[in-house]
């Protein structure tokens, strides 16, 4: 047996902002069920849930982390700033990705990152 995928969902305040803050990175509605307050966001081959029926906290803060990783990451923080987000200068970490990190409307940490000594 193998695990063939994996989809984060999270727990999101509202749908529809999610869905605008995401697209703004470049993600696209793929499914959105206005009734469940969920919706399946994709860019290239990835997937994300964003769905408000299970925000049984509303008001607590979010721990989850995405790490994303664009095949170019100059030109995709080029283009989420052309979108309308405002997100910090490429950072070259000790690690040895240049990334960048932000937050989405619900707390979700992302870092957007990029190998870019071996483009991985």
């Amino acid at each position: 047996m193998k695990m063939t995928r994996l989809i984060p969902m999270l727990p999101v305040k509202s749908m529809p902002a999610s869905i605008e803050f995401y697209q703004k990175l470049g993600f696209s509605v793929e499914e959105r069920n206005d009734e469940w307050r969920w919706a399946m966001l994709c860019f290239g081959e990835c997937r994300l849930m964003v769905d408000q029926s299970i925000n049984v906290h509303p008001g607590a803060p979010r721990f989850s982390v995405l790490y994303l990783y664009p095949d170019d990451i100059s030109d995709y923080h080029k283009q989420v700033r052309r979108n309308g987000l405002v997100v910090p200068d490429l950072d070259v970490t000790f690690y040895g990705m240049t990334e960048f990190r932000l937050d989405d409307p619900d707390g979700n940490r992302l870092w957007i990152g990029q190998n870019t000594s071996t483009g991985v």
